[in-house]
């Protein structure tokens, strides 16, 4: 694919679907996120699973894979995110991108990814007003989390639990284990 440069959040979001779909928007360049595996995916899917069943039975906003938000002016799509009620009526079911940030965003790391791009992309989410950032490492069976009050590699015996969805926890060791890894 040809180079695009200085594009913004308003010509990626007229983009055709062929061309914006496993791109994101960085600093005006589209950048290639496809190569997804299967087990990325299953993680992924699991923790859609678990948490929209959770977040929708009390009311604690909504919960969406794979969705792009404005991160001062890059289009970035978590592989899950989180938002409270309050975001709820900001979300527009017409665009591409969100004008907003999720609260929680949770990235896996994939095939083509690092884990220095993933903490960098991580550093953006939070600047730009992201509470909590979660990238789970399936070969490592562990955990990065960035928030206000935490900043930690988690291990498979610690558990996935945010602030952000009081009640909710599954250790990290039975997720990698529900994947089959």
């Amino acid at each position: 694919m040809a180079a695009v440069a200085g594009l913004t959040i308003e010509d990626f979001e007229k983009l055709p679907d062929a061309l914006a779909r496993n791109h994101e928007l960085v600093d005006g360049e589209l950048v290639d996120v496809s190569g997804n595996t299967a087990e990325h995916n299953t993680l992924r899917d699991l923790l859609i699973a678990l948490l929209l069943d959770y977040v929708k039975r009390n009311k604690l906003g909504r919960v969406i894979a794979e969705q792009e938000y404005d991160f001062a002016g890059n289009a970035h799509g978590p592989d899950v995110s989180f938002f409270g009620p309050e975001k709820v009526q900001l979300c527009n079911r017409k665009r591409r991108v969100q004008m907003f940030v999720p609260d929680l965003a949770i990235e896996i790391v994939s095939e083509n990814d690092t884990f220095a791009a993933l903490t960098k992309k991580a550093r953006r989410y939070r600047k730009c007003g992201t509470k909590e950032v979660w990238i789970f490492d399936i070969e490592g069976r562990e955990a990065y989390v960035s928030s206000d009050h935490q900043r930690a590699i988690l291990d498979e015996n610690q558990k996935f639990q945010s602030e952000l969805i009081p009640g909710f926890s599954i250790r990290l060791g039975d997720l990698f284990d529900e994947i089959g890894i």
